[in-house]
């Protein structure tokens, strides 16, 4: 128990008639926080993994590795991904994300910033993601150093506060915090590692998508650094903070402030002073109430008309996690691994192969 959890136990007990009420309450509270943060991390993970060999054979995986001549251009700007939490075991969604990203971003570096890996350590743990990954020149696995970060903002303040760690949706949290703060300084894309990209997005600037009905979602984000409406989200970040409710910091933050923006009361597809809100088609053709129609099958015609206008395929991986996925299968979400991501695919194929000789 920590140390303040002590001297509140001492102050408590002082005060009657209410304290053993208010010391339950705390104690109870403390213990819930503590479950729901370890449930919360191990489900991010749950999606099927059957083979952790870190042995990758570019030329096998990846025949045609992405040509960028004298190194992606800087100017094409970065494509960011982010891990908040201390895992360091990429699942296949994860793999599949970034290597989408690397092969429709060609002339961009995908900078990947995980919380879990070692500053001192310059090389990676062996896993096969990594090892695949690796395979792309263009990407680039990092440390992540979230007071580092945060600072020159006001959310490192935000962030060094004792007793941040204790709220029920701290990292979920802290990822929303990441991504305002990484397009406010460096500009680029930000996507969420169960976004699929299927089109190049750099000429999206200044845009996010409308997920429904009068909501924005972040798990897409481009802007050009030091953008207002990226300053705006942070200081609304501070100002109107609850880390309490799910979504207060994340979607119903970028929805508050894009209605201020625009001087609207409900969302829609529009252009507003330079920021721009996708239609949900854009980047959630499927609605996270929907987000089944993943694991069933559809037609090749079927696919290519619900993804006509698409540029990439939020997997709602917080719902879809422990639905298995057959491969090889005409799933759409199988069919979005297979076009998208087929080194990643290609490795899943051999693992269900492997698994299913096993079993026999």
């Amino acid at each position: 128990m920590p140390s303040c959890l002590v001297k509140l136990t001492r102050v408590v007990l002082s005060h009657k008639p209410w304290a053993v009420f208010t010391l339950i309450f705390v104690l109870v509270s403390f213990a819930y926080i503590e479950l729901y943060l370890g449930i919360w991390e191990d489900s991010e993970n749950r999606f099927p993994t059957y083979d952790l060999s870190a042995e990758i054979n570019c030329a096998h995986y990846v025949p045609s590795p992405l040509s960028t001549v004298g190194g992606p251009s800087p100017s094409a700007g970065n494509v960011f991904f982010v891990e908040t939490s201390q895992k360091t075991a990429p699942s296949y969604l994860f793999s599949c994300s970034v290597e989408s990203a690397a092969r429709t971003h060609p002339a961009s570096r995908v900078v990947v910033l995980m919380r879990g890996l070692d500053k001192k350590n310059t090389s990676l743990p062996k896993h096969w993601a990594f090892s695949l990954l690796s395979c792309f020149p263009n990407v680039e696995i990092r440390p992540l150093d979230l007071t580092e970060l945060f600072s020159g903002t006001p959310l490192k303040r935000w962030y060094m506060w004792p007793l941040r760690h204790w709220e029920p949706y701290f990292l979920p949290v802290v990822s929303d915090a990441c991504r305002i703060v990484l397009m406010w300084k460096f500009g680029g894309i930000y996507l969420d590692t169960d976004v699929i990209v299927l089109k190049n997005l750099q000429n999206l600037t200044n845009a996010l998508g409308i997920q429904d009905h009068d909501v924005l979602n972040g798990a897409f984000l481009s802007f050009k650094p030091k953008h207002k409406f990226m300053e705006l989200c942070i200081q609304d970040f501070v100002e109107d903070y609850n880390g309490w409710i799910w979504g207060h910091q994340g979607p119903e933050l970028l929805s508050r402030v894009f209605k201020k923006w625009c001087s609207i009361r409900t969302i829609r597809s529009t252009h507003c002073k330079g920021v721009r809100a996708l239609p949900p088609e854009a980047v959630y053709p499927v609605p996270w109430q929907d987000w089944k129609k993943l694991f069933k099958a559809v037609s090749a015609s079927e696919f290519h008309k619900l993804l006509k206008n698409t540029y990439a395929v939020h997997i709602w991986n917080k719902l879809s996690h422990g639905t298995k996925l057959k491969i090889p299968s005409q799933a759409l979400l199988a069919q979005l691994y297979s076009q998208f991501c087929p080194a990643t695919y290609a490795k899943m194929k051999r693992d269900s192969e492997q698994l299913s000789r096993r079993a026999v």
